[in-house]
């Protein structure tokens, strides 16, 4: 599968998943030093292969015909300070509604750690200008995803797949918390914890042989 092709199967699940609505959301996959990016006013379930422009690593257009999404100096921003080889950003129910209330997302599940620890929450920016570019790469700094103050969601992965993943995990936890809420205060685990949930996963137990 082509990374065009790529942006095209992510976009769907974002929709189908309800990750974004109408032409919200952008994604994109690096290749080098061209990125391959969802453009601009399409919605993510209409996407077809050849829709997906392909921009150098200074933003230049280089292939296609549709306009990158607006939100491209901010995937440029991630993959200048990160390891990332993809970029998804959504405007997910849970994820905003943090996005809109919180300065982070507080570890209520060891599920935080698959994202880096606690996600940041970068403070707001007009889309699409260099001021949130640079407030995402700060909130994403040691970490794979941030929320973005009145906006949603952006994850990063070594591959579309991963950082989607990363995507559906942020949701998650977003939605324990907003859930836990409702409910009472949420228990927030401490960083002693997460620790030994970290001990665990790089010592696990041995079982002895029957």
């Amino acid at each position: 599968m082509t990374f065009r092709e790529q942006l095209c199967e992510y976009g769907r699940r974002a929709v189908e998943l309800g990750l974004v609505i109408g032409t919200s959301g952008n994604l994109s996959v690096r290749d080098g030093d061209r990125i391959a990016v969802t453009p601009s006013g399409v919605a993510l379930d209409k996407l077809t292969p050849e829709m997906c422009p392909i921009v150098d690593t200074a933003g230049r257009l280089v292939e296609g015909d549709l306009r990158p999404s607006s939100e491209t100096p901010m995937h440029l921003a991630v993959y200048e300070s990160t390891d990332a080889q993809a970029v998804v950003h959504t405007h997910s129910v849970f994820g905003t509604v943090v996005a809109t209330t919180m300065t982070e997302l507080p570890p209520v599940h060891y599920n935080t750690l698959l994202l880096g620890g606690v996600v940041r929450v970068a403070p707001y920016a007009t889309y699409g200008t260099p001021e949130l570019a640079e407030n995402v790469r700060a909130a994403l700094e040691g970490r794979r995803a941030a929320l973005m103050a009145n906006h949603g969601g952006v994850t990063i992965g070594a591959t579309l797949e991963e950082a989607f993943e990363a995507t559906r995990v942020l949701e998650w936890l977003c939605e324990v918390y907003v859930r836990a809420a409702g409910i009472g205060t949420p228990a927030v685990l401490t960083d002693a914890q997460l620790a030994a949930v970290v001990e665990r996963t790089l010592n696990p137990p041995e079982f002895p042989r029957a």
